[in-house]
C-alpha cells in the first residue's frame, strides 16, 4: 500500500492506493525483501505490520510491528486474500500449499501468481483506496490540518478500474464531496510558497475540467506569473477568523464558504501568520462543510479523481464480483 499523503500524516490519516501508483519497480522489489528478511529473522508465524519510508533512493524501514494491524481487513477486500483466515490458520500449523489446495490462495483475476508469502504478484485489474473519516464536521473548533497525530474516526474503501475513480468514490463515501461542476462552487487555493508550483498543476487541472478558482493574493500572483488567473482574489483573515485585513473590500474565504460559492478547499500554509490564517480558513471549511485537504497530494490526486469522474457514471460491483467468485 502506498499513502497518499507523505511523510508526516499519521499513516491513519493518509489515504492509501493498492496496488502503489507512482512507486517504481524495483522500489517494491526492494519493499518485499526487506519485509520478508525482517519477518524470517523475527520468525513471525502470522501477520507482520511493516512502514517503509522512500527518500529519492533510499528505502527506511521506519517500524515492524508483529501482529494484525487495522489495515488487515482492507487488503484482505482489495486483493480477495482472507488474510485474517489465512494468518490463523498458518498460526495453528497449516502450510500456504494446503492453503492454495483448499482455494484460500488464488491467483487474482487476470493473471499473476502468488510468491512464497502468499501475497499476489503481478498488476491486479483494479485499483483499491482506503480513505480515513475524520470528525472535524462534529467539531468545527477543531483545527482540521493533518499531521503525525492520528485524528481520524474509521475508514472507508474505494474500488474502481483506475486511481482517480477509485479515489473518488472513496472521497465521496468519507463524505468529501468534490466539485464536478462549477455550479458546485469555486475551488480555493492558499499555498505555502513550497507548494505553490504543486498547486499551478492543481489549478491547470481544475480550470480544464470548467471549475472556477480563486486564491489568496500571494498564491494569485504565483499563477499570474504563468498565464494562470483566478476569478476570485481572496483577503486574508484576523486571527479571529471574522473579519478580512490589508485589503477590506474583498471577500474572506469565512464569507465565501458562508455564501455556498466555495466547494472545495487547498490550504498548505507555513509561517507563523499563515498558521494563523490557515487555521480560521480551516475551521470555517468544517463549520460550512466545504471539502478541505491539507496537502498538494491529496490535491492532485483530488484533480485526477475529478478528470476521471467526469462524463462517467459511476457503477457499482460486488467484491465477489471483483475478484471473480
Amino acid at each position: 500500500m502506498e499513502h497518499v499523503e507523505e511523510a508526516g500524516v499519521h499513516s491513519g490519516d493518509s489515504a492509501c492506493a493498492i496496488p502503489p501508483q507512482t512507486l517504481p519497480a524495483w522500489v517494491v522489489e526492494v519493499i518485499e525483501s526487506y519485509a520478508a528478511s525482517i519477518a524470517t529473522r523475527l520468525d513471525v508465524c502470522g501477520l507482520i505490520n511493516v512502514q517503509f519510508a522512500v527518500a529519492g533512493t533510499t528505502v527506511y524501514v521506519i517500524e515492524a510491528n508483529p501482529r494484525a494491524s487495522r489495515t488487515v481487513p482492507f487488503v484482505a477486500k482489495a486483493t480477495g486474500v482472507p488474510l485474517a483466515k489465512v494468518a490463523t490458520r498458518v498460526m495453528l500449523g497449516a502450510t500456504l500449499d494446503e492453503l492454495r489446495a483448499e482455494g484460500l490462495l488464488q491467483p487474482p483475476v487476470g493473471g499473476g501468481h502468488h510468491g512464497p508469502g502468499g501475497a499476489a504478484e503481478g498488476p491486479p485489474p483494479h485499483v483499491a483506496i482506503k480513505e480515513a473519516v475524520l470528525p472535524f464536521t462534529r467539531f468545527p473548533e477543531v483545527d482540521p490540518a493533518l499531521g503525525p497525530e492520528m485524528r481520524s474516526t474509521g475508514e472507508v474503501m474505494g474500488i474502481d478500474r483506475t486511481f482517480g475513480r477509485a479515489f473518488y468514490t472513496a472521497e465521496l463515501s468519507a463524505g468529501t464531496v468534490l466539485p464536478l461542476e462549477p455550479a458546485d462552487g469555486m475551488v480555493f487555493l492558499s499555498l505555502a510558497d513550497s507548494d505553490k508550483p504543486a498547486g499551478l498543476v492543481v489549478a491547470k487541472r481544475l480550470r480544464a475540467l470548467g471549475l472556477g478558482v480563486a486564491a489568496t493574493a500571494g498564491t494569485a500572483a504565483y499563477l499570474a506569473k504563468f498565464d494562470q488567473p483566478v476569478d476570485q482574489i481572496v483577503a486574508k483573515v484576523s486571527s479571529d477568523g471574522l473579519r478580512a485585513v490589508e485589503v477590506p473590500e474583498l471577500p474572506s474565504a469565512p464569507q465565501l464558504f458562508a455564501e455556498g460559492k466555495v466547494g472545495f478547499v487547498v490550504n498548505t500554509p507555513s509561517g507563523r501568520e499563515a498558521r494563523t490564517d490557515g487555521v480560521a480558513i480551516r475551521k470555517a471549511a468544517s463549520l460550512h462543510r466545504v471539502s478541505c485537504v491539507t496537502t498538494t497530494a491529496a490535491a492532485l490526486a483530488a484533480a485526477q479523481g475529478l478528470a476521471e469522474r467526469q462524463g462517467a457514471e459511476l457503477g457499482v460491483r460486488s467484491l465477489q464480483e471483483y475478484h471473480g467468485r
